[in-house]
């Protein structure tokens, strides 16, 4: 692949290897619905869980088999096991969810105070490739659009956020584990492709950000 040359080109490779492709898209959709069918067909919690952590652990014997990253087959797994533990302690199935509500709830907090300090998260991916990690924070072009990609998923943890709480705190598994993989990857999906529409629309040099970090210039 080619060296990006804007930076709307640098950020979409970058939220791109962030998210794991098309198989980080499935394999973080997997586990849910494997979930919601047990639970449907069991109303068993063991069973259910027992269901996500094997499709979980079936996408990593075959990312090994393909000698792909484990990144997210092993973080999927992560995730559902302290899921697991969290509801067999508790007993109760919508226990399930929490992790994933609280972090959620932690992302968005993340993501508000990068916005409000103006050092928007999306904005040190684009740092992450200059030699000067802050310097993309001078162009005020650059910042700007950061800010409206942070937005982008600053509303997607608040919505998954804002639909699930009330579910979990009313006890609704069923309806818990429905919302789980709806807000899942087809809400990742609208919100790539709003994404991509800004990206593919802008036309930022990405050697006006190295030229920042060579030369900087006092902030306007």
């Amino acid at each position: 692949m080619n060296d990006p040359q804007t930076v709307e080109e640098l950020v979409r490779h970058r939220l791109s290897a962030a998210l794991g492709g098309w198989r980080g898209l499935v394999d973080s959709a997997v586990a849910p619905l494997a979930f919601l069918v047990g639970w449907l067909t069991t109303r068993d919690l063991m069973v259910s869980v027992g269901a996500s952590l094997a499709v979980m652990l079936v996408a990593l014997v075959v990312r090994v088999a393909r000698r792909e990253t484990l990144q997210f087959a092993l973080g999927g797994i992560l995730v559902t096991a302290v899921a697991a533990f969290i509801a067999s302690r508790t007993g109760r199935a919508q226990d399930v969810f929490l992790p994933g509500i609280l972090l959620n709830l932690a992302l968005a907090v993340v993501f508000a105070v990068s916005m409000v300090s103006r050092w928007p998260v999306v904005g040190f991916l684009v740092g992450a490739v200059t030699e000067e990690p802050t310097a993309w924070r001078r162009d005020r072009g650059v910042v700007s659009l950061c800010q409206k990609l942070t937005g982008l998923l600053l509303a997607g943890y608040l919505v998954r956020a804002g639909v699930q709480l009330p579910l979990y705190l009313a006890g609704h598994t069923t309806a818990l584990a429905v919302t789980k993989l709806v807000l899942g990857w087809p809400l990742l999906l609208l919100g790539i492709a709003i994404a991509g529409v800004m990206l593919l629309r802008g036309r930022t040099p990405l050697q006006a950000v190295h030229a920042e970090a060579e030369d900087p210039l006092p902030e306007g």
